[in-house]
């Protein structure tokens, strides 16, 4: 059994849903509400975790997590190799919205907000984790869009976005509404993104080594306008279009005018995703368990609308490539969103195993599902 990190009970939470109050269902009646294609199955691969966000896995098999309000970040031990957790540590704590983490040789780099932090040589140390060693804190303080994901990429950097510090806004420092990279040092900046609004997820083509990132639209624009977006970064400081212009071609009514007078040229997405869908965390799925059809294409969480009329979102999405464009996007698990808008869970990140199946961090339930496929 997972040692449980202290929280509501599950009877609590069972009491809860009998009085009529806000929770959320035990993880084993989630996943009896979720659907997918034939063959497919999931199960809990760890629970109680409060918050969970961003997924990466050290070189011993052991699976680390941040989170974002709990401050914490989380390490999940499968000692005796059956895709379940045995024992959860915290290894870190206090943080300010440690959502993002990244693992290279040993070390695991956290983003927290305007600073990114390094536990060095973390899998010989869950028991007793050394402090947090500062690699930079020339990062924005601002904590609208300041939680993050971050991720290695092919080139041995780190990539660290910044959202801008708003809904809606031109902001008045160029590092804002960026995707940038620096050396595992902290060191030698560089934005190699712009106008991102606030993207939460990317991961790199296994081809071509070019990155595809999910950026999130602006809100209060309508139920149905603008689309969130999957974008595709294929030369070092393309802009793709934010405050001015948004999904393929909708000028925003407040920055519009003022595209006409920049001397940029937009990159469209890649694909227009729904509205408001809030796509979290994405893979290129490279793994030989599921079927041939997923090899080298897209799996995407979406984390769910907050401020629709009705909610969208609540799911994992499929986005097929052919030639390195799209060809269709479609749902491949539902289930987190129920009759009459219930919530059960809000995915926010993936995370491919050796074996091929794929975990998915739920931060409403606190749980990682995890998605095998059996012909």
């Amino acid at each position: 059994m997972v040692n449980r990190i202290k929280s509501v009970t599950r009877w609590g939470l069972l009491l809860f849903m009998i009085l009529g109050c806000s929770s959320t269902p035990p993880s084993e009646n989630i996943i009896k509400k979720l659907t997918l294609p034939e063959d497919f199955s999931v199960e809990v691969y760890a629970e109680d975790l409060p918050d969970v966000r961003q997924l990466a896995r050290g070189d011993d098999g052991t699976i680390y997590a941040g989170s974002r309000n709990a401050g914490k970040v989380y390490a999940i031990a499968d000692r005796n190799n059956d895709f379940k957790a045995d024992k959860v540590y915290v290894i870190a704590e206090n943080l300010r919205l440690p959502s993002g983490i990244a693992y290279r040789e040993g070390d695991l780099y956290i983003g927290a907000v305007s600073k990114i932090l390094k536990l060095t040589n973390i899998d010989s140390h869950l028991q007793d984790p050394p402090e947090p060693k500062l690699i930079t804190e020339q990062y924005p303080t601002d904590g609208h869009h300041g939680w993050k994901f971050i991720a290695f990429g092919p080139d041995g950097k780190l990539y660290v976005p910044v959202g801008a510090p708003c809904n809606i806004c031109n902001p008045d420092k160029d590092i804002f509404a960026t995707i940038t990279r620096i050396n595992t040092d902290g060191t030698n900046r560089k934005i190699i993104a712009k106008g991102v609004r606030n993207s939460v997820g990317f991961d790199w083509h296994p081809k071509t080594g070019e990155l595809w990132f999910t950026d999130n639209g602006r809100d209060w624009m309508g139920d149905n306008r603008p689309p969130c977006e999957l974008n595709h970064l294929t030369k070092k400081g393309q802009h793709f279009g934010y405050p001015y212009v948004h999904g393929n071609n909708i000028q925003d009514p407040k920055f519009g005018d003022t595209a006409k007078h920049i001397d940029t040229e937009f990159k469209a997405p890649a694909q227009e995703l729904g509205p408001h869908v809030a796509p979290l965390g994405m893979i290129f799925y490279t793994g030989d368990m599921f079927p041939d059809s997923f090899k080298n294409q897209i799996l995407i969480a979406e984390h769910g609308s907050w401020n629709r009329s009705k909610k969208i979102g609540y799911r994992i999405t499929k986005v097929n490539l052919k030639n390195g464009e799209p060809t269709s996007y479609k749902p491949f698990i539902n289930g987190w969103l129920q009759e009459q808008e219930a919530v059960w869970g809000r995915p926010v990140d993936l995370l491919q195993l050796s074996d091929g199946s794929v975990l998915i961090s739920d931060d409403h339930s606190g749980t990682i599902y995890r998605v095998t496929y059996n012909s």
